[in-house]
């Protein structure tokens, strides 16, 4: 098993955990937080897709989605308080999937030779090669999932894994 192969397994791991996690989520579900202060569900699945899209310009020959009008404005931290103007949650995951397939396509196509090549920038500080970028972008979900977990426990949902 290649560097490659390694990141694809944890797009599927991730993936899967999203998946399983929001798959008795209603679109009233996503707009609840756990504790006042905290993001709810859909302003994290909008980042997640947003940030997902920006990592990808950071690698050479990669190229992100085009994302719907708006969105990027609509995922940043000043707008994470915000409680209206959020999509129902099949959007989302939609958006979702497409974003993660065309992200997986671009490593298909991302020369492996590439992987250890030097990041540059503030990004250096935590991923210092495109390597270290590539497991972030499959991996951000994970960082995420952790808060699904506990609005299934706050809303009564049965422990799904």
């Amino acid at each position: 098993m290649g560097p490659k192969d390694i990141i694809r397994q944890l797009f599927r791991s991730n993936d899967f955990l999203v998946e399983t996690y929001l798959q008795d989520f209603s679109d009233a579900d996503i707009l609840i937080r756990p504790v006042p202060g905290s993001n709810h569900i859909a302003w994290q699945l909008g980042h997640l897709i947003n940030s997902e899209q920006m990592l990808l310009k950071s690698l050479p020959g990669c190229a992100g989605i085009e994302l719907p009008a708006g969105w990027a404005e609509q995922y940043t931290k000043e707008t994470a308080q915000k409680d209206t103007g959020f999509l129902p949650k099949g959007q989302y995951l939609e958006q979702y999937k497409k974003a993660r397939a065309n992200s997986v396509k671009n490593l298909d196509s991302f020369a492996e030779a590439n992987l250890e090549k030097k990041t540059e920038g503030r990004m250096a500080d935590f991923a210092p090669t495109l390597a270290h970028v590539w497991v972030l972008v499959a991996n951000h979900p994970m960082m995420h999932i952790g808060q699904f977990v506990v609005m299934r426990r706050k809303l009564g949902k049965p422990v799904v894994i």
